[in-house]
C-alpha cells in the first residue's frame, strides 16, 4: 500500500561501525534521533558501545572472515579507530561494501610515513620529518636541524612508530642518541620529526560527504597534559582571524586531497612566528571536537553519521560564544556517581558524558562541556567539574 511517496516497504540503513570505544559510542547516540540502525564489531560485550547498541558482534577486526560476516547486512562501514588492517578494507570493497572513509583515504591516519608523504607531495606545511632506521640515523637527522655555524647535537626530537600510536603512546621525546633506542624495539619502523617551537596547539575538524559537500567548524585551541588532551577551547582564544581561515582552508583541502569521506581531524602546531604546520591527522570523531555535542548546531558525531550515509551535512556553527571541552580522567576514586550531586547542583547548565567505562588512573572515562560569555567562568566550571569527578577537586 502506497501513502504519499513513500511505501511501507521503506527501511532506515544500516551503519556498521567498527570499534566499541566511546566515539562509536556517542556516534551512536547521534544516530538515534534519525532513527538510523547501527551494528557494532566489538572486542567485548563490555566496551563503552557495546553496552547501549542494539546490535552487537563481539570479535576480531583484523580477521578478514571475521569483517565479511560483520559486514553482511550493512550499508556502509565506519570506523572509531583507524587500525583496521589497510587489506582488508580493499577486500570489503571489492565485496562491493562501501567503505568510509575508505582504505585509500585512511592509510594516511594509519600510517605517519604515509602521511607525512603525502603531505609534502600536496605541499602541505609539516614539521622538517624523515624515516628513521637506528640511532645513528636519529643522530644525523637530529644534526641536519642545526642552523649553519650552530653548535650542539641537534637534540632533542621526536620519535613515533609509524603506525599504532595515539594519546602519548608509540610517541618518544628524546634528548640523546641514548634515548633513542627505545622506539626501536618494537621492530616497526619509525618516523623522526624536530621538535617543533610551538605557542600551542589547534584543531581544525572539518566533514565530508561523498559527493563532495564539506563543512568546516570553528578551530579550536588544544591543551595537553601527559600527551593526553585535557581541555578543548573553542574557538580558540585570540586567534587572528586570518590564521583560523587559513587552518580551516587546509583540513578541507586535506579532506578532499585524500578523498576523505566523515569526519576529519587536522591537528596543528601553532609556532610562535605565526605559522601553521599539521602534527597528526585522524579520519574519525575526534575528541577535539567532543565539544560540538553541546555547542555546536549539528555535532561531529551527527554531521559523520550524515556523511557516510551520503545525506546533507548540519550546520557546524556555535550555539554560544565560548565553549569548553575538559576530558574526566579516572583517578583514585572510582564512585563517580555520587559526584553528580556537587556537580549537577554547583552548574545546572553542565553537559556531562560518561562512557560506562571502569575507572582506571589515567584512563579516560568521560568529558564535560560548558559554555556561555565569560571565557574565564566557562573555564572555571569546566575544569572544576572535571577535577572533582576524578576527585582531584573535593569542594
Amino acid at each position: 500500500m502506497w501513502r504519499g511517496r513513500y511505501s511501507w516497504s521503506v527501511t532506515f540503513p544500516v551503519v556498521g561501525m567498527v570499534g566499541g570505544g566511546q566515539l562509536a559510542r556517542m556516534t551512536h547516540e547521534a544516530g538515534i534521533p534519525l532513527g538510523i540502525k547501527f551494528k557494532l564489531l566489538s572486542d567485548t560485550p563490555q566496551d563503552s558501545a557495546a553496552q547501549v547498541v542494539g546490535e552487537v558482534v563481539v570479535g576480531d577486526y583484523r580477521d578478514l572472515d571475521t569483517l565479511r560476516d560483520f559486514a553482511r547486512g550493512c550499508d556502509v562501514i565506519t570506523f572509531d579507530h583507524e587500525h583496521v588492517p589497510t587489506e582488508h578494507l580493499r577486500a570489503l570493497e571489492a565485496d562491493g561494501i562501501p567503505v568510509r572513509p575508505g582504505p585509500d583515504a585512511l592509510v594516511h591516519a594509519q600510517d605517519k610515513g604515509v602521511m607525512r608523504a603525502k603531505l609534502d607531495a600536496i605541499g602541505v606545511p609539516c614539521p622538517r620529518h624523515r624515516i628513521v632506521t637506528d640511532v645513528a640515523d636519529v643522530a644525523a637527522f637530529a644534526a641536519e636541524g642545526l642552523a649553519a655555524g650552530e653548535e650542539g647535537d641537534g637534540f632533542p626530537v621526536i620519535l613515533k612508530t609509524v603506525r599504532g600510536g595515539y594519546d602519548g603512546k608509540g610517541v618518544w621525546f628524546v634528548r640523546s642518541p641514548e634515548e633513542a633506542a627505545e622506539p626501536f624495539r618494537a621492530g616497526v619502523p619509525v618516523l623522526a620529526e624536530e621538535k617543533v617551537d610551538f605557542a600551542r596547539e589547534l584543531a581544525a575538524n572539518v566533514v565530508r560527504s561523498p559527493h563532495g559537500q564539506a563543512v568546516a567548524y570553528p578551530v579550536v585551541e588544544s591543551q595537553q597534559v601527559g600527551g593526553v588532551c585535557d581541555t578543548v577551547i573553542a574557538p580558540a582564544p585570540g586567534i587572528a582571524e586570518e590564521l583560523a581561515l587559513e587552518a580551516q582552508e587546509l583540513a578541507l583541502r586535506i579532506a578532499k586531497e585524500l578523498g576523505v569521506v566523515g569526519h576529519l581531524a587536522v591537528e596543528l602546531f601553532e609556532t610562535r612566528d605565526g605559522r601553521i604546520l599539521v602534527n597528526e591527522l585522524a579520519m574519525r570523531p575526534h575528541n577535539s571536537g567532543h565539544w560540538t555535542q553541546d555547542g555546536a548546531v549539528t555535532s561531529q558525531f551527527a554531521n559523520h553519521v550524515r556523511a557516510v550515509l551520503d545525506l546533507p551535512l548540519g550546520d557546524p556553527r556555535p550555539r554560544a560564544k565560548w565553549t569548553v571541552m575538559a576530558n574526566v580522567l579516572g583517578g583514585d576514586f572510582p564512585d563517580m556517581y555520587s559526584a553528580y550531586l556537587h556537580c549537577m547542583a554547583r552548574d545546572p547548565q553542565l553537559k556531562i558524558h560518561m562512557y560506562g567505562k571502569d575507572v582506571k588512573p589515567g584512563r579516560k572515562v568521560g568529558h564535560v562541556n560548558t559554555y556561555g560569555d565569560d571565557l574565564d567562568d566557562v573555564l572555571e566550571r569546566a575544569r572544576h567539574a572535571a577535577g572533582y569527578l576524578r576527585g582531584t577537586i573535593t569542594e
